[in-house]
């Protein structure tokens, strides 16, 4: 019998995990919305920060944070930006007939650009969390096999690594150009090692993904962590410890044993 309290893979979300890119989508979500919406391109955007970044954890993917900044302009009630963020999303882009697959080209394309013309620029605006990032190369280099699961472009990923020194598989980056939800990913992880989901753990900052994958009848044993330094609020940590096979997970418990993250 294996030991409960070690996975045999363990897959990690990106961003609100690993790596706090607060200050890149704030720049990246600025440039797009110029291209978006040219009409406000001398707009003063820099007072924005704060209240982007404190509604920052209702986003799902990428290409939504150009229209946070939309709806941070037109005025939208942050409470209902928050509580009811895929109405007002939708709204937002009925009324000027946009598709989301075209933000996600934009914010793709900007990204690119930075990372062409201004790669110094571009990788300072990423800071890692520190405990995380010092015991990547632990896990690494141990026998759980260790699993990036993202909505982030994995070449992003594996740029953003690089530059700290660290060398991750790049087939085990498993990012947005699978073109899959993060619980179809963990689903192929399993039968790929023949696994039983009690032997995946995964740890992630958004709740919806973790109840999505609860949710799924074939994933039910996973053992689910949400990330409390990353992109949620005291709401939503409130929510998760009432959520019976979830856990919160700190960072102090990170940097331990695997044998701390779970309660007693």
């Amino acid at each position: 019998m294996k030991n409960i309290y070690k996975p045999t893979i363990l897959a990690l979300d990106f961003d609100g995990v690993i790596c706090n890119g607060m200050r890149e989508y704030f720049q990246t979500a600025k440039q797009a919305y110029k291209i978006i919406w040219p009409q406000n391109i001398n707009y003063n955007f820099d007072h924005l920060f704060k209240v982007f970044s404190e509604l920052r954890p209702i986003i799902e993917t990428g290409w939504e944070m150009p229209v946070l900044l939309r709806a941070i302009i037109l005025n939208y009630n942050a409470v209902d930006i928050e509580s009811k963020w895929d109405l007002v999303c939708t709204e937002i882009l009925d009324k000027d007939s946009l598709q989301k697959e075209e933000l996600m080209l934009i914010l793709d394309e900007v990204r690119d650009c930075f990372i062409n013309l201004h790669l110094d620029y571009w990788l300072n605006l990423h800071d890692f969390y520190p405990e995380v990032i010092r015991k990547l190369p632990k896990l690494l280099n141990s026998k759980t096999q260790l699993y990036i699961v993202t909505t982030k472009e994995g070449r992003f990923v594996q740029q953003l690594l690089e530059s700290r020194g660290i060398q991750f598989p790049r087939n085990k980056i498993l990012g947005k150009e699978l073109k899959q939800a993060k619980q179809k990913v963990l689903r192929q992880i399993l039968i790929n090692y023949k696994e039983k989901p009690q032997n995946l753990w995964f740890v992630e900052d958004l709740l919806k993904t973790l109840i999505t994958a609860q949710n799924e009848e074939d994933l039910r044993g996973i053992k689910l962590f949400l990330a409390d330094w990353g992109y949620n609020t005291m709401k939503i940590r409130s929510l998760a410890k009432k959520k019976k096979d979830i856990s919160l997970l700190s960072l102090n418990k990170f940097s331990k044993n695997f044998s701390t993250w779970i309660d007693p």
